[in-house]
């Protein structure tokens, strides 16, 4: 039986006093949407209302990022006591009842952000004329970028890798708001629909002001105009840039779809219009390794390109999930050391920088303290950098071109790996024969670099390995394994 999914209109509510009103859904409503498109603040608060929505805990500011996919990939010991629903998701148990709420939650909301993604590009090219400067072309490259990086997410969760079933059936390319049907695409079309609209809003926003050789990308706190700009544009909405989905950020989000489609060619091309043009820099060691809060950068803030803000990630993580104790997630030492490179001199600086070592019983155990920051509210520079949620960095990009050239230049793809190692205090070259030792390191990089960002998971995937645990346990190549269970036909988009 051919197997579609509907879904029901999801309207934002008129609040423009609060950005968290738009956060409110209202379906199976035309009232509001005609007030909601008449004015270019309309739209702009309906863009920003999809990055606070996917920036919720059952989204990217938690289960999509710390959670599920990093269970998945045993990065963590889990104290059943606390964490019993996860230990199951550990274990793969997809029957299981908690794992079954926080997937279809997963599908339900990223779905909604996509449909009201939907809402804003069918009002948009209607209303141009509401638009100052180059606002239009931004808010619809981030519209089309937003409806691309969810379809993707989706993708990698619900659906089978392309390299091991292109032409299976996938998910529900959504590109239009209404209450019609959507047949289920194929992995290989989905996969074409993302790249379409990465590639559409590549062109809407080449000139982002981000690329812009007064945008000089630094830390918010620091107020030398020289050294920072990001948030000195009188037009609020033009701040920040890397909060959202722009050039640069979509320019990486395509080298990694290609990558996933296995066009290392255009996986390329994307990831060195980033590298080639220089405007992220490394994080300065001593930022890393600061003692004093107003001084520190745990989260390599200026190396990301994207990333969904999130004030609140610190407080999320509570006694449930990083602890200074062996409950919740958290990792015996030897584990830790495991991941990490130890041995050197000074040692991988994201090892003693990302967790906080601690005995109990004679045993030493691993709290991660990644996402540790100090409220806001004493003072401003609390810390360098706001808090976020890391959705695409830089050392990404450069193991997207390590792993697209490997094949015709190893040793140019070993210098790109070894440029992130050496800016994480890593001195020993890596090394690599042939295709299989370049994978194993592949996913140890990745492991290091984007430990509790959720992405180690997609990259076991993408490549079809078994998964690696960190106590030396193969979980064998499983497509059952890597391809989620789609939700019931009684959900349907955006709703229950």
């Amino acid at each position: 039986m051919k197997k579609t999914i509907i879904y029901t209109l999801a309207l934002f509510t008129i609040g423009l006093a609060s950005c968290s009103k738009w956060l409110d859904i209202q379906p199976e409503s035309e009232i509001d949407r005609s007030l909601l498109f008449t004015t270019e603040a309309g739209f702009k608060e309906a863009l920003l209302g999809i990055y606070i929505r996917c920036s919720k805990i059952d989204l990217y500011g938690r289960e999509l990022t710390v959670g599920t996919p990093e269970v998945l990939v045993q990065n963590y010991q889990i104290s059943t006591a606390d964490n019993y629903r996860y230990q199951q998701t550990k274990n793969y148990r997809y029957n299981d009842a908690d794992f079954i709420r926080r997937k279809d939650s997963i599908w339900v909301g990223l779905y909604n952000g996509i449909v009201n993604a939907n809402l804003i590009l069918e009002e948009i090219d209607s209303k141009e004329n509401l638009f100052t400067g180059d606002n239009y072309r931004l808010v619809k490259g981030e519209s089309l970028a937003l409806r691309g990086y969810l379809h993707f997410d989706l993708l990698r969760m619900f659906a089978p890798a392309h390299h091991v079933s292109p032409e299976a059936k996938a998910i529900p390319y959504v590109t239009s708001y209404s209450n019609r049907t959507t047949e289920m695409a194929t992995v290989s079309g989905a996969l074409d629909s993302v790249i379409k609209d990465l590639e559409q809003a590549k062109e809407l926003l080449v000139e982002d002001p981000i690329r812009s050789s007064a945008y000089i990308i630094n830390y918010p706190t620091i107020t030398d105009t020289l050294l920072h700009t990001e948030l000195h544009h009188s037009n609020l909405f033009l701040q920040n840039r890397r909060h959202r989905l722009n050039y640069y950020a979509v320019c990486g989000a395509l080298a990694r779809v290609y990558l996933y489609k296995d066009d290392k060619v255009k996986a390329l091309e994307n990831a060195l219009i980033i590298i080639n043009e220089q405007k992220f820099p490394w994080t300065n060691a001593t930022d890393f390794l600061a003692v004093a809060d107003d001084k520190k950068d745990r989260i390599l803030y200026k190396e990301l390109l994207f990333g969904w803000y999130i004030p609140t990630l610190n407080n999320s993580l509570n006694s449930n999930w990083f602890t200074e104790s062996q409950y919740g997630m958290y990792l015996d030492d030897t584990d830790t050391q495991t991941i990490y490179e130890t041995s050197d001199v000074n040692g991988d600086m994201r090892y003693t920088q990302w967790f906080s070592t601690a005995s109990a019983s004679g045993d030493f155990y691993s709290t991660v303290i990644k996402y540790r920051r100090n409220p806001l509210g004493d003072t401003f520079a609390a810390n360098l950098h706001y808090m976020m949620a890391p959705a695409i960095r830089l050392s990404e990009i450069y193991y997207i071109a390590a792993e697209s050239v490997f094949p015709s230049d190893p040793t140019r793809a070993l210098a790109y790996f070894d440029e992130v190692r050496q800016h994480r205090g890593i001195g020993d070259k890596l090394q690599a024969d042939n295709l299989g030792q370049f994978q194993t390191e592949l996913l140890k990089e990745y492991r290091k670099e984007m430990y509790a960002e959720g992405q180690l998971f997609y990259a076991y995937k993408r490549l079809n390995a078994p998964i690696i645990g960190l106590r030396g346990e193969v979980i064998p190549v499983n497509q059952q394994l890597f391809v989620w269970p789609l939700p019931s036909d009684e959900i349907i988009y955006g709703q229950r």
